[in-house]
């Protein structure tokens, strides 16, 4: 079997299973990682985020929604219509995690104002399209590790963070107590799938049983 915690991951697992193309057990963790895109923004702009207003597209478990209010930005989290939604603002700071493709595009992109920094927490390095940006009119700098402007013809230049890729994995590390909790469940897991009786589960999608994890994850509170 298999065992999936991002969540672009366990929904490529139900589409798979869906459409009877997954042809072995998986199981999904739900553990999400006690630190957020701030503290990556943060540490890779150094620049102060209060009043900042933030587009957020997609609202779902990766959405930095209620953590940009508590470091004083005025946000907005698009997710019906999340292109329109990117082309009517005007704003300071633009964080994709929907797990889709080409959210953010040129027609968005020209329309943001100068300064606009524009990140990624999504799915790989897909949501924003680099491609329209890598043309003859537009001049890349990088500025610092991580952080590039594009400029545009008239001077309008926009802040690219870790070039599109996932910000939390490319601007920091990952904390160790975050590792262990991932490691922990993860291979849990994965003795369940080994050693349950044959039969019990089958070619579809499970959730690891909140009693097998709970004990074990209590141990790293003792320590």
């Amino acid at each position: 079997g298999i065992v999936e915690e991002s969540v672009t991951g366990i929904y490529r697992l139900y589409q798979l299973s869906k459409a009877g193309k997954l042809c072995i057990p998986a199981m999904t963790l739900t553990t999400r990682s006690p630190y957020w895109t701030g503290n990556e923004l943060k540490r890779t702009t150094d620049i102060m985020f209060g009043g900042k207003q933030v587009v957020v597209c997609g609202y779902g478990e990766v959405s930095e929604k209620k953590e940009c209010s508590h470091i004083g930005c005025c946000y907005i989290v698009t997710e019906v219509d999340p292109i329109c939604a990117v082309q009517a603002c005007m704003d300071d700071m633009v964080i994709t995690c929907t797990g889709n493709k080409n959210v953010v595009e040129r027609e968005h992109l020209d329309r943001m104002k100068s300064g606009c920094i524009v990140c990624n927490m999504g799915h790989c390095s897909t949501e924003i399209d680099l491609l329209s940006l890598r043309t003859a009119e537009l001049r890349w700098k990088r500025v610092r590790p991580k952080v590039d402007h594009v400029i545009w013809p008239d001077g309008k230049r926009i802040v690219l963070l870790a070039e599109g890729r996932l910000l939390n994995l490319s601007c920091s590390t990952v904390p160790l107590f975050v590792l262990s909790i991932t490691a922990t469940t993860q291979a849990l897991a994965l003795i369940e799938l080994y050693s349950a009786p044959e039969g019990r589960y089958k070619q579809d999608v499970y959730l690891l049983p909140k009693k097998m994890g709970s004990p074990q994850l209590g141990l790293l509170l003792v320590h």
